[in-house]
């Protein structure tokens, strides 16, 4: 389906939780999140009703975030009757690889076939203080399980933070050339004013470019993500700007929080809820939301801060 500015919307991102077992400090609060009530959530019937409504107006690629989907007990039945609806050509996750040891291969099984992992430091310490109570171990043994699951594609998220990981730019690209992954880092979002980050946390992509001189430019990929590789790697490297070089117009998503709101855009404060109606109540409400897609997000930095009104897990990453 065409939004109001001519971009055709083929893109689902929908949350399945709040929750996380770790505490990034980019994306949720040290003490977590207050649980909200059951029947305030989108049940798993409601989740695949609204799947199909997006479905039937276009939608063809569905990644499945939170929080961290992998604790939501059903996530892989869900996946497994997701990935049946027609239309959907692509069901892809989001997560920070933590429990991938023992629910790579039922993804797999279930239908998923792209993983996205979040991974910012390749630093034992650097990671206990991202995530507040992560293990860097625990990660890579989930990228091990991934790979040995057979996904078709599987991405490394760095988000990218002056003063943190910076410095670390060669080491996380490497992975490129001893794994068969991608890696992309992505700039740092003002998503919440937590006091953790300054302004010299918040770089541009160019920063990998410059750290980087020998990457290889290649051809755009319909993705937000501008593509290069170092010589000899198996992967590629993506470079997403949402701050220094939006992609608004070429913005082909929305999102579904997983208490039933539809974002159309990340950054908006805007959302029409979906929670307690039929599927074509559900259907009509996507068409009114997808339509009324915001031209673009606004200015995005230090002093402009996102105006979602919610904390990264409670959108879906």
């Amino acid at each position: 389906m065409l939004d109001q500015y001519g971009r055709n919307i083929t893109y689902l991102r929908l949350s399945v939780t709040e929750l996380c077992n770790l505490r990034c400090r980019y994306c949720m609060p040290e003490d977590g999140v207050c649980k909200k009530r059951h029947e305030d959530m989108l049940t798993e019937e409601e989740m695949l009703s609204a799947i199909r409504a997006c479905a039937s107006l276009g939608i063809r690629k569905l990644r499945i975030t939170g929080g961290e989907p992998l604790v939501k007990p059903n996530l892989v039945s869900l996946c497994a009757q997701a990935s049946q609806v027609e239309g959907i050509e692509e069901l892809c996750l989001t997560t920070n690889g933590v429990l991938l040891p023992a629910l790579a291969k039922p993804l797999h099984e279930a239908g998923a076939r792209r993983l996205n992992i979040s991974l910012d430091t390749l630093d034992e310490e650097k990671f206990r203080y991202i995530t507040r109570i992560g293990k860097l171990a625990d990660v890579l043994r989930g990228i091990d399980a991934a790979l040995e699951a057979g996904f078709e594609k599987i991405k490394i998220n760095a988000v990218l933070i002056g003063g943190f990981n910076d410095n670390e730019i060669a080491d996380l690209a490497a992975l490129t050339k001893r794994l068969p992954i991608d890696v992309r880092f992505i700039e740092l979002m003002p998503m919440y004013d937590s006091g953790d980050f300054g302004p010299e946390a918040f770089i541009p992509y160019t920063k990998v470019t410059e750290a980087l001189p020998e990457l290889e430019p290649l051809p755009a990929d319909g993705s937000v993500a501008r593509l290069y590789r170092l010589p000899g790697a198996q992967g590629n490297i993506g470079l997403i700007s949402p701050v220094s070089a939006h992609f608004c117009k070429e913005c082909n998503r929305i999102r579904i929080t997983c208490d039933g709101k539809i974002k159309p855009c990340l950054h908006s404060p805007d959302e029409l809820s979906l929670k307690g109606l039929s599927e074509d109540e559900m259907r009509e409400q996507l068409r009114s939301a997808i339509f009324c897609k915001p031209q673009w997000h606004g200015e995005l930095s230090y002093t402009a801060r996102s105006r979602a009104k919610r904390n990264m897990n409670q959108i879906g990453g």
